[in-house]
């Protein structure tokens, strides 16, 4: 059984983010839920989070300056960065996808989150065939290329 992949979701909106909380966790996610930016950051440098999720306008820090921190800290985690008030998103931003609230079905939202986790962990690994009679280099190691 493959372990549970972590995300943190975070929106100022707690009806909001309860919906995305039960959407992810009926997906086979484990979420952490915070409800501001600067909760989240603590525990996303707590670790163990393997992408984030957040509503962009929030008080305090909000979802863009999060990305900037979590990006800064591991660059390699995705990012997913929601709007409910801005359509398209003008300013620079870090995120690896941004997503309009009401403009996207659930099953999209999803799909996203699939491909950034499926991107994070890697290309697979592929045993190169050897020509038959051939013996390996080193008793038992596979040739591995990297794609």
């Amino acid at each position: 059984m493959k372990p549970k992949k972590t995300i943190l979701c975070v929106d100022d909106n707690e009806q909001a983010l309860s919906i995305r909380k039960i959407l992810l966790e009926t997906r086979g996610y484990r979420v952490v839920a915070c409800k501001d930016g600067e909760v989240a950051l603590e525990a996303f440098r707590r670790g163990g989070v393997d992408l984030v999720l957040t509503d962009l306008l929030m008080p305090g820090v909000d979802g863009s300056r999060l990305i900037e921190e979590v990006k800064r800290v591991s660059p390699q985690t995705p990012t997913v960065l929601i709007s409910g008030r801005t359509k398209i998103y003008e300013r620079e931003t870090l995120a690896d996808v941004f997503l309009p609230k009401g403009l996207y079905e659930p099953a999209e939202l999803l799909e996203r989150i699939r491909l950034l986790l499926v991107r994070k962990r890697g290309p697979k690994r592929q045993v190169e065939p050897r020509p038959p009679g051939a013996k390996a280099a080193h008793a038992g190691v596979a040739h591995v290329n990297v794609a």
